[in-house]
């Protein structure tokens, strides 16, 4: 082992312990006016691993030299970071919402529940499911911008903010397994093992489905008497949690369907950052045209999240020396659980990559790494790539504007209790 893995094995410790720690910072802050920009600005979960990957890499020039640091960080694959910044702006763009808002809320009122329960539902249950077909980041902002001022409000208890968070991080870390193409973890395996869609629904994407369904089903009873209560002093849900600047204008159809070529475009150039950037730019000037259509972009949010993911490439490439061997070892059902208590101090996805790279590893071990991965996918922060997207947007609605790592475990132990069951018994 060399000196520098062990480095890099501190240096990912001691960032995971400032992400459970994030809110700690937060409340110190408010203790601590004079110093509360580096308090709050060390309390920003995003900035996390970010900060810490500067650390490494001069940690790195100062024991091999600026020139071996500077090539490891340009040797890293940064596509998934600059994808999820892109898909966030893009999804969560005006236009976009207001549709999506619109055909949920023609939907909800034809069930025979309270229109309010029905969109928790639906942000909780139907909308991570489409992210086997748009994404998981653009359906984790899209549902997460959905129940916002549903959920993540004022006069919601705490305890049961954390129970949404936690169902909806574990809903689109599994509801991504029904294609082949959509969840990060998969993508990482998918030409390796040659898993196709076909593979991935018959082998996952129903038992997904399920546990995504019974999960939303169980918050929302739970959800059910506040959401009743907030609805008499809310807005109506297709308008809540628009921003300050949000235009009454209606959005013409022609813009609507403009924007929803966009994203359909960055989607199907996932792979490809040179294109779906460039595709990105000219939304930039069209939202520019017709800013009289448009709220506010996420940019801020998009670039922390991108930036705390780009943070997590760097780090995570010095762990494999440790990760690999772990992984390796294990038998099938030990690969489960182990793969599910892993996938929360690392991203499952590049959990799952680890594992592409074990010669012989049998199909009943593939399917166990696979499941243990994505059902842990909703415990921390870190586990599955789209959830730091998820709590920038819903941070706000929590005490002290901040998200505690301990509060999120609590409350996605039980959906991956139920996701970890559907995936080892049916």
């Amino acid at each position: 082992m060399q000196t520098i893995q062990l480095v890099g094995a501190v240096v990912f410790g001691l960032a995971l312990l400032h992400t459970f720690a994030a809110k700690s910072f937060e409340v110190l802050s408010h203790r601590y006016p004079r110093h509360a920009g580096l308090f709050h600005l060390l309390g920003e979960v995003e900035v996390v691993f970010g900060f810490w990957a500067f650390v490494l890499i001069a940690a790195m020039a100062l024991l091999n030299g600026a020139g071996e640091a500077i090539d490891y960080a340009e040797t890293r694959h940064y596509t998934e970071p600059l994808f999820v910044f892109t898909v966030m702006v893009v999804a969560a763009s005006r236009p976009v919402l207001d549709i999506v808002r619109r055909v949920l809320l023609a939907l909800a009122r034809l069930l025979p529940v309270r229109t309010e329960l029905a969109l928790a539902w639906f942000g909780l249950g139907l909308v991570p499911l489409t992210g086997s077909l748009i994404t998981e980041p653009a359906a984790m902002t899209l549902a997460a911008l959905m129940l916002a001022p549903l959920v993540f409000r004022d006069g919601m208890p705490e305890w049961l903010k954390y129970g949404a968070l936690g169902v909806l991080f574990v809903n689109v870390s599994i509801g991504g397994t029904l294609t082949a193409y959509a969840a990060p973890p998969v993508l990482m395996v998918a030409a390796t093992w040659q898993w196709d869609t076909l593979h991935m629904a018959s082998h996952f994407g129903w038992k997904a489905a399920l546990a995504v369904g019974v999960n939303a089903t169980v918050v929302g009873f739970l959800l059910r008497p506040h959401l009743r209560a907030l609805a008499e002093r809310a807005p109506a849900p297709a308008q809540a949690g628009a921003a300050a600047g949000d235009i009454a204008l209606p959005v013409p159809l022609a813009v609507t369907l403009i924007h929803l070529v966009f994203l359909a475009g960055v989607v199907m150039l996932s792979h490809h950052p040179v294109l779906f950037l460039g595709l990105f730019m000219l939304f930039l000037g069209f939202t520019s045209a017709y800013q009289r259509y448009q709220n506010p972009l996420i940019i801020k949010e998009g670039l922390l999240v991108g930036f705390f993911l780009a943070g997590l490439v760097v780090l995570g490439g010095m762990q494999q020396w440790w990760l690999q061997p772990i992984v390796a070892s294990l038998s099938p059902v030990a690969l489960f659980f182990g793969a599910l208590g892993l996938t929360a101090i690392t991203d499952n996805a590049a959990l799952t990559y680890l594992g592409s790279l074990i010669q012989g590893i049998s199909a009943q071990s593939q399917y166990m790494l696979m499941a243990g991965a994505v059902a842990g996918g909703g415990l921390t922060v870190i586990a599955n790539a789209p959830n730091p997207a998820g709590a920038s947007l819903l941070r706000r609605g929590f005490n002290d504007e901040s998200i505690g790592a301990v509060g999120l475990l609590l409350g996605a132990l039980a959906p991956t209790i139920v996701a970890a069951a559907a995936f080892l018994l049916l």
